[in-house]
């Protein structure tokens, strides 16, 4: 008895050994046009932003522009930045680091590994360098979007011909913005063992001591502040109701403090600042006398504010005083110390 012939052996499929190649190009190439797609996207982005910001009247520049990061990230590199607005606020850096995830476009890290400068409209450009100076910025969904700044290890150096600043260094600055319930917006700002420059204002006050500052508010209506400018957002936001709820601030330099755990602020239509802070105030007739010296209040106003601290002062040398900020003026107490602080320039 014979066997029957065994059947052939069956062919392999060449799919099963070519396909998983084939599959992974097809996905590598569809990968690569999304990343393109997605740099022309961030470009054109960047471009119409700017494009609006030049309407307003801001200046925005840089020197060189590259974006890379294939396949993974989104890096934006900008060497020679500037930004300057109307009032004449600018900042510079010689290169700034942008990068976000390909799965993650709108959560962006920011470096500036050379430093920054900022330019005040009268006083001049300040250097600021450090160990380490970063933020991240996401949420642009929401108003405001998310913002978070740190600088780790500052130094503050006024460029010639430059007025002083008040700091020499800093050991840690943050600054954060956030969105939160209701149309609100919170700001926190957090300064950590400044060193007074020796000529400085705040050195008369502090000494060698260590000076510390602390903002802590809640913004109230924030979808209302949008335009096209600085000052047409604000005026937007202050017609629409919009409010500044303070839950702390204060300024520690030395013995000498001023703080604030209450008060409602707003935006007058000159631009300053108003409302009302009830704050306490620690060895306040040596910190009035060093703003007299300093030119920072004129010496008469800076003695009657003194003098009435020095009467309401408690045995712990600490006095509590009204901070009323109205019609342009800020008074301390009964006593007018100066302007109000202008928020934007109504011209």
């Amino acid at each position: 008895m014979s066997l029957p012939d065994p059947a052939p052996p069956r062919k392999l499929s060449r799919w099963g050994l070519y396909g998983p190649f084939i599959l992974l190009l097809v996905v590598a190439a569809l990968w690569s046009g999304g990343w393109v797609w997605a740099r022309g996207q961030a470009q054109a982005r960047m471009d119409v932003a700017v494009a609006e910001l030049t309407r307003a009247g801001y200046q925005i520049g840089w020197k060189e522009r590259d974006i890379g990061g294939y396949p993974f990230r989104m890096d934006v590199t900008l060497t020679e930045a500037t930004i300057r607005e109307p009032s004449g606020w600018a900042l510079q850096a010689p290169r700034l680091e942008a990068e976000a995830y390909m799965h993650a476009l709108g959560h962006w890290l920011i470096a500036a590994p050379q430093g920054i400068t900022f330019v005040r409209p009268e006083a001049g450009p300040v250097t600021v360098s450090g160990k380490l100076i970063r933020a991240s910025l996401t949420d642009f969904d929401k108003r405001p979007p998310s913002f978070d700044l740190e600088g780790v290890g500052l130094s503050f150096q006024p460029q010639p011909g430059a007025q002083p600043f008040s700091l020499s260094a800093a050991e840690r600055v943050e600054f954060h913005l956030r969105a939160g319930p209701d149309d609100e917006g919170g700001v926190f700002l957090n300064v950590q063992n400044g060193k007074a420059r020796l000529s400085g204002l705040f050195a008369r006050i502090a000494g060698d001591k260590p000076i510390s500052i602390v903002w802590n508010a809640t913004l109230s209506k924030m979808s209302a502040f949008d335009g096209p400018s600085w000052p047409a957002a604000v005026r937007r936001w202050t017609d629409a109701g919009g409010q500044m709820s303070l839950r702390q601030a204060g300024v520690t330099a030395g013995d000498a403090l001023i703080g604030a755990t209450s008060g409602t602020l707003t935006v007058g239509a000159d631009g300053r600042l108003r409302g009302e802070l009830p704050v306490t105030v620690r060895q306040a007739p040596r910190a009035l006398g060093a703003l007299g010296e300093g030119g920072a209040i004129p010496r008469d106003q800076a003695q009657a504010a003194a003098d009435v601290a020095q009467a309401r002062e408690e045995a712990n040398q600490t006095a509590h005083i009204a901070l009323d900020f109205q019609a342009g003026r800020t008074t301390l107490g009964p006593v007018a110390i100066g302007p109000a602080p202008k928020v934007y320039d109504p011209r």
